[in-house]
C-alpha cells in the first residue's frame, strides 16, 4: 500500500512539471509585454497581471504600479540559451528602447524605462540553466506606447509564435493615412522582409472598443492596407503583403482603461506559411 502511495505521488509531480508537460503552448489568455518578444524556442508557462501591486526588486527597492508577470518555458528539442543569453538578450532590448540598466548580475537584469512622463521597471531572471526564466514589468504610470521593435526582434517573435505586435505606428484619430512618426517603425519592418526574402505576411489592423463596430473593423481594414502600401512604396513585392481588419476582436488588454485601449491599437504581422 505504501509503495503504491509513493508512486501515485511521484506521477502527480512528474505531471505537474511544466518540463514534462505535453501541450506546450501559451497559456490560456497570455501574451507577451508589448515592450518585450521572447526568446525563441519558448512558451508561456505561466501569467499573472495585477492592475495595482508592489515588487520589491533585487536592490530592495519597493515599484509600485501595474505589474505583469510571465514565466516561459523552453520547448522540448528547442535550441536552450544560456541562462546568461536570456539575460544580456533582455539587457540589449531595454537599452535599445533608451532604457537605464539598474543591475546586471549573471542570470538576473533589471532595468528602467522612461518614457512620455511614465516609468517601467523590468526584472528579468533566468533558472534552471535556462530551461525556464520569468519577466516582471511593473508600469508605475500611463506609459504611451512607443517602443519600436527592431527586425530582429520583429523577426524571434514571428518564429516563435507566428506573429508580431508592432507599436509605433501612428494615425490620426478616426484615420487611416500613416503620420510621418512612423517612418523608424516602418523602416525595421523593411529591413525585416529583405532580410527574410521568403516571407510573406499579412498587416492586420486592431483598434479598441470605442465606437462603432462597422466602423472599426473598416478603419482597421484601411490602416493595414495602408501600412501595406507604405512597405510597398519601400520596395516590397505586392505579392508579400496582404492587409486585413478584425477592428476590437481580438483585444491584448482591457479596454476599460486607456493604457489598455492603447495596447489594442496596434498593427500585427502574421506570417502567411
Amino acid at each position: 500500500m505504501l509503495r503504491n502511495t509513493i508512486v501515485g505521488l511521484v506521477l502527480v509531480l512528474f505531471a505537474g512539471s511544466p518540463g514534462l508537460a505535453q501541450d506546450e503552448t501559451d497559456v490560456k489568455g497570455s501574451s507577451d509585454h508589448p515592450l518585450f518578444t521572447r526568446m525563441p524556442g519558448y512558451y508561456i508557462s505561466d501569467y499573472n497581471v495585477k492592475e495595482f501591486d508592489r515588487y520589491t526588486s533585487s536592490q530592495d527597492q519597493n515599484w509600485e504600479g501595474k505589474i505583469t508577470r510571465l514565466e516561459y518555458y523552453i520547448k522540448t528539442g528547442a535550441n536552450q540559451p544560456s541562462m546568461l543569453q536570456i539575460a544580456r538578450n533582455y539587457e540589449n532590448a531595454v537599452k535599445k528602447i533608451g532604457g537605464k540598466i539598474l543591475m546586471s548580475e549573471g542570470r538576473v537584469m533589471e532595468g528602467k524605462i522612461e518614457k512620455n512622463g511614465g516609468v517601467t521597471y523590468v526584472h528579468v531572471e533566468a533558472f534552471n540553466d535556462g530551461r525556464n526564466y520569468g519577466v516582471m514589468v511593473v508600469e508605475t504610470g500611463t506609459m504611451k506606447q512607443d517602443v519600436v521593435a527592431d527586425a530582429a526582434a520583429l523577426s524571434a517573435s514571428i518564429a516563435a509564435t507566428g506573429k508580431a505586435a508592432v507599436y509605433g505606428i501612428y494615425f490620426d484619430t478616426g484615420r487611416s493615412v500613416v503620420k510621418p512618426e512612423s517612418d523608424a517603425t516602418l523602416e525595421e519592418i523593411t529591413k525585416l522582409l529583405k532580410q527574410n526574402g521568403s516571407l510573406t505576411l499579412y498587416v492586420v489592423g486592431h483598434t479598441d472598443n470605442v465606437g462603432a463596430l462597422d466602423n472599426n473593423l473598416k478603419l482597421s481594414a484601411d490602416r493595414a492596407d495602408a501600412v501595406a502600401k507604405a512597405l510597398i512604396g519601400s520596395g516590397i513585392a505586392a505579392s508579400r503583403l496582404k492587409g486585413a481588419g478584425v477592428g476590437p476582436y481580438c483585444p491584448v488588454a482591457s479596454n476599460h482603461t486607456e493604457e489598455g485601449k492603447a495596447k489594442n491599437r496596434r498593427v500585427e504581422l502574421v506570417e502567411q506559411k
